[in-house]
């Protein structure tokens, strides 16, 4: 949920910042989860000034393109060539320079345009996001100063939104207007000076003529529904001041009715539903429950099939909308209408989240009908509505306001004994102070009485309905932290830091576990002789044991690779030839000191490995799958992306060859730590433990892997609207380019577009020359935003086979 700062300041008058907003509203139980500040133009057009073109000439190699000097105010001219047919010298212009970023994300980069290098762009119109115009550069006036920024010259200004959420019970918060409701409670019990506006309503009139009539024929599914008819409207885009409050609020602009409907929603709270006056057959509004089989066809263009239960809004075709929940495709307001049904109303509120849960349709409508909207606001965002659409699409009412109402919603009548209320709070904050609160949160007083009260809460507060539901609005605005903490409380506190470690090594032993792994436990102890023939990890590092049990328990072990092969070893004994293991378990050794060659210190740290050895029993479903050392980087690789390692990111090397025929090591970007190293176990070592067959190991450093988690934070993206595109790319190259190269130029040349790249071929033979190598690539395509065109891919994949031939020579086969 979010609100605008400035948006909410037309209904509460106070000297708050949003920040101070944003913490007053956590304080009362609103939480904010941010406070952003939004540029009318993203990125406010950083880089860009003020510049005076000092000299233009043409081009000397193009008919179109001019070559100019530029004063930006940074004390050098630079160097611009422009394709503009007005560019001219002496002309005040918007100059971006080297590096700034235009809307759309285009950032500038030094370029050579016919042979001549070019250091920044002078800027028309739709370049910079300020309008449409592209027939030319935008000439300023001749007394814009050099220097100053687009943003300070433009007048850009930044809205501060506040991003919220709230609970189930809480949909009276759910607009501007409930926000400074609770604000305006919160600050006058504080003696912070405030004033509380509602949106005037008072110019609002009944016209002439005869107005829609409304039929409710079932007063539980509705037990308020208003109707206002207007006459003369005229439908196109919503003022400036309209759409900026919508986009800020995350709502898209479709016209002014519609944004008119929004806009309430998001000012009052109050779900509204225009119809086009003159598409309701027979003349009538009908509300009722849909007739078993109905079906109806929403805005969306999907044909849903309605249930008995649903709450319909109908004429005498049929349906028109579900109500409540989602519009029909054929009463909807168009560019034609001229005449307009405003619904307000108060709709059931199991009946609406029924519906929408059956029809998997979650609107701002349903979200805000579903947890109880307040049903007193149903007329008056009707008339909110009305006194806009006057405002805005020159309507005016037509006849008397339609309304059904049978049986009013009374107010829920609570009997308060302030002394229990003070004794339930835990402290005593004077009667006086009670009475306040429920005074500024608008609470009736029916009788007052010495130490307490019968009250009547707000229709708005749907939620309240005993004395305790009472004692918690109470402290919501009296603040929780001014409740005084015992001298002496009785608790049991661990500290636990985050992330706590021991999450983590559960998180990664389940993962394994889950992919068909076993965990085994060694003893940390072994024999020295096992690191005699190692250099990776030297006899000499061996951190030796005082009084040994035994010669095969005199050190420490080093890594974790030679217990695993101990275990293959035993297991094989006993005609177990399929392994897939892991340990998590401490390394040790001697430290050497700066000069490299004394021995001086220890040191300890937890590692993970990782074994498969063998192939599994055949079945009668399907073949058995041969281990490699491929399915072992699948697995490794798999669980560094889960726990926050980027390895397109990392530093690689060759494995040790003392310990791996072919294998490889990653490490932190720069020079960091070792992360893990995983290979084919070198068969000389294994034949050492007496095994026989391929075995296939990894070793990862925790506290390497530990540091990754704790720097990872974990972001929501949703799920993408617009679909994949997949190209594939069949290029030779020479044998020494790998494929993390291939895939990180990619992703460098389509930054904004590429999503993965797979290689899924490799070829060396017939009619491919020595040396080299063919590669087929995939490449997946995507645009957050919209859906890509034929032209976007080919783009984007030119950019990419571009840069292959740049830096690795390749050729398109």
């Amino acid at each position: 949920m979010k609100i605008s700062y400035s948006w909410l300041k037309d209904y509460i008058d106070c000297d708050l910042t949003p920040q101070q907003v944003a913490e007053a509203m956590t304080s009362i139980g609103i939480e904010v989860d941010s406070v952003e500040e939004i540029e009318e133009i993203p990125g406010g057009l950083e880089g860009v000034v003020v510049a005076e073109v000092v000299e233009c000439e043409p081009h000397p190699n193009s008919d179109h393109l001019h070559v100019t000097k530029v004063d930006d105010g940074s004390g050098e001219l630079q160097d611009v060539v422009c394709g503009a047919p007005n560019v001219a010298k002496g002309q005040k212009v918007l100059f971006a320079r080297v590096g700034a970023v235009l809307p759309g994300g285009l950032r500038l980069k030094k370029s050579k345009l016919r042979g001549i290098d070019s250091y920044g762009m002078i800027c028309a119109d739709d370049e910079l996001g300020i309008g449409s115009d592209h027939s030319g550069i935008k000439v300023l006036p001749a007394d814009a100063p050099v220097g100053m920024s687009a943003k300070q010259w433009l007048g850009i200004k930044t809205e501060a939104v506040i991003e919220y959420e709230i609970t189930a019970n809480r949909a009276d918060v759910a607009s501007h207007w409930g926000v400074a409701r609770d604000l305006y409670a919160y600050l006058k019990l504080r003696g912070i000076p405030c004033e509380l506006h509602f949106p005037d309503l008072s110019a609002f009139a009944e016209g002439e003529g005869e107005s829609m009539p409304i039929d409710v024929q079932d007063i539980t599914a509705s037990p308020r529904y208003v109707g206002i008819t207007m006459t003369g409207v005229k439908t196109g885009p919503s003022p400036d001041w309209m759409q900026k409050r919508l986009n800020s609020v995350g709502l898209r602009p479709i016209d002014n009715i519609v944004d008119i409907s929004n806009y309430v929603l998001m000012e009052m709270g109050q779900p509204l539903h225009t119809f086009d006056a003159d598409k309701v057959s027979g003349g009538k509004v009908i509300v009722r429950r849909a007739a078993a089989g109905e079906k109806i066809r929403t805005l969306d263009g999907v044909e849903r099939e309605l249930l008995p239960e649903d709450i319909v809004i109908a004429d005498a075709r049929g349906p028109m909308c579900i109500a409540g929940v989602f519009g029909g495709e054929d009463s909807g307001v168009s560019d034609k209408t001229e005449n307009v049904f405003i619904e307000g109303a108060y709709f059931d509120p199991g009946s609406i989240r029924k519906t929408s849960k059956k029809h998997g349709l979650q609107t701002d409508a349903s979200y805000r009908f579903e947890r109880g909207c307040d049903p007193q606001m149903a007329i008056l965002g009707a008339k909110r509505a009305a006194l806009l659409i006057q405002e805005l699409a020159g309507g005016c009412v037509k006849g008397k306001v339609r309304e059904s109402y049978p049986q009013p919603i009374a107010k829920k009548e609570i009997d308060l004994d302030y002394n229990w209320v003070e004794e339930f709070i835990g402290k005593k904050i004077g009667h006086d102070t009670i009475e306040k609160i429920l005074t500024f949160l608008q609470y009736d007083f029916l009788e007052k009485r010495e130490g307490g009260a019968k009250i009547a809460a707000p229709t708005y507060m749907v939620d309240v309905q005993r004395p305790c539901d009472v004692v918690e609005e109470i402290l919501r605005i009296y603040g929780y932290n001014n409740i005084d903490l015992p001298m002496h409380m009785k608790m049991s506190v661990n500290a636990t830091p985050k992330p706590e470690p021991e999450a983590i090594r559960n998180g990664i032993s389940n993962f394994l576990v889950s992919n068909g792994f076993n965990e085994t436990m060694n003893n940390s102890l072994t024999k020295a002789s096992a690191y005699d023939s190692l250099t990776t990890f030297p006899a000499e590092r061996c951190v030796h044991i005082v009084n040994p049990l035994s010669s095969d328990l005199n050190v420490m072990r080093q890594t974790l690779l030679l217990s695993g092969l101990e275990v293959i070893a035993y297991n094989l004994n006993r005609q177990v030839t399929y392994m897939k293991i892991f340990e998590y378990g401490s390394v040790y050794q001697r430290l050497p000191e700066t000069d490299g060659t004394t021995l001086k210190g220890y040191e300890e740290h937890p590692a993970y490995a990782m074994f498969i050895s063998g192939t599994p029993d055949k079945t009668w479903r399907e073949a058995p799958g041969k281990s490699s050392y491929f399915a072992l980087k699948g697995y490794v690789e798999l669980l560094l992306r889960r726990f926050g390692a980027d390895i397109w990111q990392m530093n690689t090397a060759p494995a040790p060859s003392d310990i791996f025929s072919e294998g490889v090591v990653y490490s932190l970007p720069g020079h960091g730590p070792q992360l893990a190293v995983m290979g084919t176990v070198k068969p000389s070592l294994a034949r050492k433990f007496d095994v026989r067959q391929p075995v296939f190991a990894a070793e990862i450093n925790w506290n390497t892997l530990f540091e990754l988690v704790r720097r990872d934070k974990v972001k929501f993206t949703e799920l993408p609207r617009f679909p994949e595109v997949r190209r594939d790319l069949a290029i030779l190259l020479d044998e020494e380019v790998d494929y993390a190269s291939l895939r990180r130029a990619a992703f460098k040349s389509a930054r904004n577009l590429l999503k993965d790249v797979t290689l899924f071929d490799v070829y060396r033979g017939d009619k491919i020359p020595s040396g080299k190598k063919q590669y087929a690539l995939s490449f997946v395509l995507q645009d957050k935003d919209r859906t890509l065109t034929d032209t976007d891919t080919e783009n984007a994949v030119n950019r990419i086979m571009t840069t292959f031939r740049k830096e690795f020579g390749a050729e398109l086969r």
